[in-house]
């Protein structure tokens, strides 16, 4: 008999070690996703900042950047795809670097434009929005490099 006792507290230290588990993954997702918000946040505030562009208040900002991400994850995936197949067949590291700019240039420009047409309470002129998707396409390909980069641009 005591041997089974024995059993049933290892089967629950094991679920218990199992909840741990889980509980810490989800814990370290939750704050990855919020260091990427923040740095989101922050630089978009000091982009809007330089730029001169108004909003209401910091909530609207926090819902602009939430949206801006979460549009983006989307937009990104198509992009991803276009580059890839847009540069199958090119060769030489400044036309894929073109290539690649121009397309995270313009999926950035399609993200801003869309939040900021659903919101009211920021309002991005369009030499604005042309010029933070510019930026954000030069950090995401710098920052995309840094990391170790695309294979195709690398390769070529």
């Amino acid at each position: 008999m005591p041997d089974h006792h024995d059993d049933d507290s290892f089967r629950d230290m094991n679920k218990k070690e199992k909840i741990a588990t889980v509980i810490g993954i989800v814990f370290l997702i939750i704050l990855v996703v919020g260091f990427v918000l923040g740095v989101y946040f922050f630089g978009m505030a000091g982009i809007f900042e330089l730029l001169g562009v108004q909003y209401k208040s910091v909530w609207s900002l926090f819902v602009f950047v939430v949206s801006f991400f979460a549009l983006g994850l989307i937009v990104e995936l198509f992009s991803k795809a276009v580059f890839v197949l847009s540069t199958r067949n090119i060769t030489g590291r400044l036309k894929v670097f073109f290539v690649r700019f121009s397309i995270e240039g313009v999926s950035n420009w399609i993200c801003l434009f869309t939040v900021d047409e659903f919101m009211k309470s920021i309002n991005l002129s369009l030499k604005t929005e042309i010029v933070i998707a510019l930026l954000l396409a030069v950090l995401e390909i710098v920052f995309d490099e840094k990391e170790g980069g695309n294979k195709q641009a690398t390769s070529t």
